[in-house]
């Protein structure tokens, strides 16, 4: 019925919308390293082998470079496979089929040829698995021309984008930060698709904007309302979408707030923050009354030891400093 909520975690929106995709459309499989009888490394599939059979939820070899391969070949073969890889710093082990294949296809094809793949990875840290387990890569795919990359957040998109990405007939990667998965809270009943396109204004403000997306999302909101309570209204934008991005809103935000400070987990050479201070000092440099801030991961390896980790990654006493140095605090 309309209007009815439920309760759920991240991790259980993301399963429902993987079991809609397989109800919905029989070229829907999902496949990867410990997806089935396991039920995948954070859970997400879990349930999923014993309802839909080993045709439609594939264990693979521990070979990102070949199963991802496989997807591209199922993709190009009619199929719209699900390929999950358990973390974005093994995708670097199917750096090649991303990138030079799933990419280009479509262009060096002449439009001829489709890649209606999904790849879904986890990123991010906080959970302790060291430096080969807790990167935050999106901006190397945020590169590459021939791929739409989103970061769902909010369990509204970790429930509705999944569905969305199929439908594209263009390679989709969708970025899951490993410390959402047991987030919890309601979701509409009759939650559906979401664009995987445009940022999304979380909250409201007018004197700087908080520019983030992912796991980061929660603590630029705890921070804008840390800021609230000094008498500071801090706009959030959640990115949502990082190929391609949403410049109109980000420059619209900016022009109102005249300040913005970008909050990425990713390291600050190169980062995505990196990117998106360049767009607005080209589109909405005169709007600005103080230098773009950025907060970012340390330029190190991600740490094992808890306290060394969150000195690492972006913490909400880092935003709130961040912000009010743009006022001039």
């Amino acid at each position: 019925m309309s209007g009815e909520t439920i309760q759920i975690t991240y991790r259980e929106a993301v399963r429902a919308a993987i079991r809609e995709a397989l109800d919905r459309d029989p070229r829907v499989f999902l496949m990867g390293e410990d997806v089935g009888r396991y039920g995948g490394c954070y859970a997400v599939s879990q349930g999923l082998y014993d309802d839909y059979g080993p045709a439609r939820i594939r264990d693979t070899p521990l070979s990102e470079c070949g199963f991802t391969g496989a997807g591209i070949g199922a993709a190009l073969g009619g199929m719209w496979p699900i390929v999950e890889i358990m973390t974005v710093n093994f995708s670097l082990l199917a750096l090649d089929q991303i990138v030079n294949n799933a990419a280009t296809i479509r262009h060096m094809s002449g439009g001829q040829f489709h890649v209606p793949v999904v790849i879904r990875m986890a990123t991010g840290a906080g959970k302790q698995l060291a430096a080969q387990h807790s990167h935050s890569l999106e901006t190397w795919y945020a590169h590459v021309p021939g791929l739409k990359v989103a970061a769902p957040a909010t369990l509204e998109d970790a429930r509705g984008m999944l569905w969305t990405a199929l439908t594209d007939p263009d390679p989709v990667i969708l970025f899951e930060h490993v410390m959402l998965y047991n987030r919890a809270g309601t979701l509409a009943a009759d939650a559906s698709a979401v664009p995987i396109t445009g940022a999304a204004v979380r909250r409201a403000g007018t004197d700087v904007s908080l520019i983030t997306y992912g796991g980061c999302l929660f603590k630029t909101l705890e921070a804008a309302a840390q800021l609230a309570a000094a008498d500071i209204a801090a706009e959030v934008i959640d990115l949502r979408s990082l190929r391609p991005l949403d410049d109109a809103t980000l420059m619209a935000s900016v022009a109102k707030t005249h300040r913005a400070v970008i909050i990425d987990e990713g390291w600050r050479s190169g980062s995505l923050a990196a990117e998106v201070s360049a767009r607005i000092m080209e589109q909405a440099f005169w709007e600005l009354d103080a230098p773009v801030g950025r907060v970012c991961s340390a330029e190190v390896p991600i740490p094992y030891p808890k306290h060394l980790e969150d000195a690492a990654v972006p913490q909400v006493p880092a935003i709130v400093a961040a912000a009010k140095a743009t006022l001039g605090q």
